[in-house]
């Protein structure tokens, strides 16, 4: 990691005053919430000056407001980087609100000459941090933005013609050889601390937690923070990386890595995820196809952040117009069994399920209940996407509207619209044993193989012994399917050409 920063370092403290008495450094933590390998706090550490760590909890403004799921783990990160701080013998301060404002009476309070944070990669806030850095310099303060959350920052990938890619393939296969070799940065032992510490907020002022009621018990697995990031790598390392390329798409068994809540909040590194498994490939030649394929799925990650970069309004607006026209429909009562898991089909409602229980569900789950909100009941994608970001605990302002668009045909990449998964041979293919649906699904838990993905085909000799009454204990399909699909593929006919 290079110095350059147009900064000078400690030569910059009078050397005969204690490092007290020096202008402090503000740090600002964003989605970096990490003290390994991060680029910010060892600028602040590099400079030789006091540090002042900072978390702002912004809901408005240029900022997306995060959703009831994140504010869950960030209450639990904080809590676990404010621990990791304290031990290095710093705090972490926290205040709420715009933090332009606050930033700059923060550098008042505390005499601070320079403010070090990770970009945020959002194009809003990304222009809000460049007007931010204007009024810190009409104060004194300088501004240094560094990327900690990226293993290729967004625009940097680009054709032999100087064009941004929009497949991604192409993308990532010109975009991996730029990485380079990584050289990971240890957390420093120590921060120094400034003379007098800034007033700070308390996390239980914040109420993120939920109450009356708490809908978080399923989330127990799950353990934010630097430590319970670097405890699923190393899970990763010693099991699933091996079999990902068959197991990823396996819902019912543990296949993949779930490291995308601690890469959400940048409690590690996509460099430091990176590095480990490329280097666990060098010991072990015979994982390369595995490794390969999920270092691919960092780098959808990188590519839908090259494509937020190009379209702010991702979360928001189709980026082939043509679906501008599309005729999606209004319909509350199937929005709502969708989003509560009360479909009719299987593997559909262990998905959603699954989400409301425990903040994340399995990718190839995730594929089928988007492409059945938008294809079988034809609601609008940003319906999906939104109700995503507030039960998803890996929300990410990239990946969600990403994968969302690429669903219904109308984003970068995307999978052509008239691809409509047919969410009984997906289960069948993919939960051949139904173990997923059994669990998530506990209603139809008896039911015999054959009839696990489409109870609807079982005898009533079978239902009744299974304890299944269809309409009552579990739903009948709110939708056939046949007519789904064929209603789906009209729908598409009106904005082709």
């Amino acid at each position: 990691m290079g110095e350059g920063n147009g900064f000078g370092e400690a030569d910059e403290v009078n050397a005969d005053a204690p490092a007290s008495e020096a202008p402090p450094v503000l740090l600002w933590f964003r989605r970096d919430l990490r003290l390994r390998d991060n680029p910010s706090v060892m600028a602040a550490v590099r400079s030789g000056r006091p540090v002042v760590p900072v978390f702002i909890l912004e809901q408005d403004g240029p900022v997306r407001g995060l959703g009831a799921a994140s504010l869950w783990w960030l209450n639990k990160s904080l809590t676990s980087l404010s621990a990791d701080l304290a031990a290095a013998g710093s705090r972490l301060i926290l205040r709420r609100g715009d933090a332009a404002s606050i930033l700059a009476k923060l550098a008042v309070e505390s005499g601070a000459k320079r403010l070090i944070y990770s970009h945020v990669y959002e194009p809003p806030v990304a222009l809000r941090d460049a007007a931010l850095a204007d009024e810190l310099a009409a104060l004194g303060v300088e501004t240094q933005g560094l990327n900690a959350t990226l293993l290729l920052e967004p625009g940097r990938v680009r054709t032999g013609g100087g064009q941004l890619y929009s497949v991604f393939t192409p993308f990532w296969r010109a975009g991996r050889p730029q990485i380079g070799a990584i050289e990971l940065e240890r957390a420093p032992a120590s921060l120094k601390a400034p003379a007098a510490w800034p007033a700070s907020e308390t996390l239980s002022d914040w109420a993120l937690h939920p109450r009356r009621p708490d809908w978080s018990t399923g989330f127990a697995d799950w353990s934010p923070g630097e430590a319970g990031a670097h405890g699923r790598l190393h899970q990763l390392l010693d099991e699933p990386v091996g079999a990902y390329a068959e197991a990823r798409d396996r819902p019912g068994v543990e296949g993949t890595s779930r490291l995308s809540p601690h890469l959400a909040w940048g409690e590690i590194g996509p460099r430091q995820v990176f590095a480990a498994v490329e280097a666990l490939e060098a010991r072990k030649p015979k994982l390369a196809g595995s490794a390969d394929k999920f270092l691919a799925e960092l780098g959808w990650r990188e590519f839908n952040y090259a494509i937020l970069h190009q379209h702010p309004g991702l979360a928001t607006q189709n980026l082939k117009p043509a679906f501008n026209a599309f005729p999606w429909r209004r319909d509350s009562r199937q929005l709502d069994a969708w989003r509560k898991g009360r479909t009719g089909y299987p593997i559909v409602d262990a998905g959603m399920r699954q989400l409301w229980r425990t903040g994340w569900m399995h990718n190839r789950v995730r594929m089928i209940t988007a492409s059945f909100l938008i294809k079988h009941l034809l609601i609008d994608w940003r319906e999906g996407e939104t109700w995503f970001w507030d039960t998803l605990l890996d929300a990410d302002p990239a990946s969600n509207p990403g994968g969302w668009q690429w669903v219904a045909g109308s984003g970068a990449d995307a999978a052509p619209f008239f691809r409509i998964f047919n969410p009984i041979t997906q289960g069948e293919k993919f939960d051949p044993d139904g173990l997923y649906v059994r669990r998530w699904v506990p209603e139809l838990a008896q039911l015999p193989p054959a009839a696990i993905h489409a109870p609807w085909t079982a005898s009533p000799i079978e239902l009744a012994a299974a304890g299944v009454r269809l309409g009552d204990t579990y739903p009948e399909p709110i939708v056939d399917h046949a007519m789904a699909r064929a209603r789906a593929l009209d729908a598409f006919k009106t904005i082709q050409g």
